[in-house]
């Protein structure tokens, strides 16, 4: 599989997953501004990415700053961080990865310059490595809830592509694969942008891994006859509760598992909850320009003027999600309890 972002020497090198799967074109950042432009416009995206692009965009703040002192160095990631911040509202390991490393900066403010932006660009490339490594605990974890034989319903992108590398959700279904359980997934198209159709498709054909793209809206039809055993989906930010935010659509697939008695699984690193939010009703959901609506690539589907709704996300209420599997283990409700312990070992 294609690496989905790396650090390479002074730069970050990315693949632009809004070209996909047409073609592979990567995108190479030189500072911050580039990683800020490429989470918020898409070109990199998926809740762990997302973090480690934050966290190279705080490396590069370091790398190309001409401070003179720490102090300076560490106001001119401070700008960085603030400007990051403002991309993606929802995802939570955004917020987590520039406070990780800013905290690291803060600790290390006596060091000289040089050796703080070093400290700083090693604890982005740490995040980077920790990533693929919880990925691929998360799927030693989670594919003990797959049998041989099941057919799993998964919906927007949660692969190689939305990480560092290997993936959350998509990830355990890849583990379940590679320990030779016999499986067959159902990708949702994910409208508006599709990313289960040009992304998800375009990873499980890599992979191998026999698969069927739906439309969103016949979830619910194949849930009705059977063909779906089980569900499994990542996750922008999980709360104290257990409340989930993730990809518009996936609390309707939630409801649509909850009435055909079908187990529905959120697959999360523990960067991705917020333990200080009590509820979905905290989290804030981020609204996506009307074009994504309004057209297809660059073919308008819709008329010149129409009035649009965009929300990107939609949250799963904790009483609907049978199961949330992290790195650590997997929590069962009461969410309260479970992820607060579960935090509390972390």
């Amino acid at each position: 599989m294609i690496k989905t972002i790396e650090w390479t020497d002074g730069a970050v090198r990315l693949i632009d997953q809004t070209r996909l799967p047409l073609e592979e074109v990567f995108v190479d950042c030189a500072d911050y501004r580039c990683i800020a432009e490429a989470i918020k416009t898409m070109k990199i995206r998926g809740a762990p990415a997302i973090g480690v692009a934050a966290a190279f965009g705080l490396a590069l703040a370091a790398y190309s700053s001409g401070a003179r002192s720490s102090s300076e160095l560490l106001e001119d990631v401070r700008k960085a961080k603030s400007v990051l911040a403002e991309t993606r509202p929802t995802a939570a390991n955004l917020f987590w990865a520039l406070d990780r490393v800013v905290k690291k900066a803060e600790e290390n403010v006596g060091a000289d310059v040089n050796q703080l932006r070093d400290i700083i660009t090693e604890e982005a490339i740490r995040i980077a490595e920790e990533d693929r490594e919880t990925n691929e605990r998360m799927g030693a974890i989670g594919q003990e809830l797959i049998s041989d034989g099941d057919n799993i319903l998964t919906h927007c992108n949660t692969g190689a592509l939305a990480a560092s590398e290997y993936g959350t959700a998509l990830g355990v279904i890849r583990a379940a694969w590679d320990r030779g359980k016999k499986i067959r997934v159902y990708a949702c198209e994910t409208r508006p942008l599709l990313q289960g159709a040009r992304l998800t498709a375009w990873e499980l054909k890599k992979l191998g891994i026999p698969a069927v793209l739906i439309v969103d809206g016949a979830a619910g039809y194949f849930m009705s006859q059977g063909r779906i055993d089980k569900v499994f989906v990542g996750a922008d930010c999980v709360t104290s509760n257990g409340d989930t935010a993730n990809k518009i659509g996936t609390y309707s697939l939630a409801v649509l598992a909850r009435e055909n008695n079908i187990p529905f699984y959120v697959v999360s690193p523990v960067s991705t909850i917020d333990i200080n939010l009590k509820s979905g009703q905290e989290i804030i959901i981020e609204d996506r320009p009307d074009e994504e609506v309004t057209q297809i690539m660059d073919c308008r589907i819709a008329p010149e003027g129409f009035e649009v709704a965009n929300p990107s996300f939609d949250v799963t209420p904790a009483g609907l999600i049978t199961a949330i599997v992290t790195e650590k283990r997997i929590a069962y409700p009461p969410y309260t309890s479970s992820l607060k312990a579960l935090m509390e070992k972390a």
